[in-house]
């Protein structure tokens, strides 16, 4: 999966790339379809005072892209709150997959049985 990190306002250090590096590893194993991480972090100094640090992602896979962002006074509490949605989001969708295609086999046996 490829990963685009954006800053605004922010100093990159190594240990910020790592940690974010680290979820996007994690999101990948849930989706091995993944094609690209874009990650957003900014620093805002005229929003809320006790949520200064912005961090959004937007992964991009085939059909749809997931989308969350959150805002929290620790950058790296941003990061996890923002990969955990991101998560939930990969779930939902998957089950929803699943649901769908086990569905299907079902309904035509149960036609096929009772037009017989």
């Amino acid at each position: 999966m490829k990963l685009i990190l954006n800053t605004h306002k922010i100093t990159l250090t190594e240990g910020i790339q790592n940690h974010v590096r680290n979820r996007i590893e994690k999101l990948e194993h849930l989706d091995h379809f993944a094609i690209e991480a874009r990650v957003n972090l900014e620093h805002d100094h005229t929003g809320l005072p006790e949520k200064k640090f912005k961090c959004s992602i937007r992964l991009v896979l085939r059909g749809p892209d997931l989308f969350a962002e959150d805002y929290e006074n620790d950058l790296y509490a941003a990061i996890d709150l923002v990969t955990k949605k991101i998560e939930q989001q990969i779930r939902k969708k998957h089950s929803k997959f699943k649901t769908r295609h086990q569905n299907d086999p079902a309904r035509s046996k149960e036609y096929l049985r009772d037009n017989v």
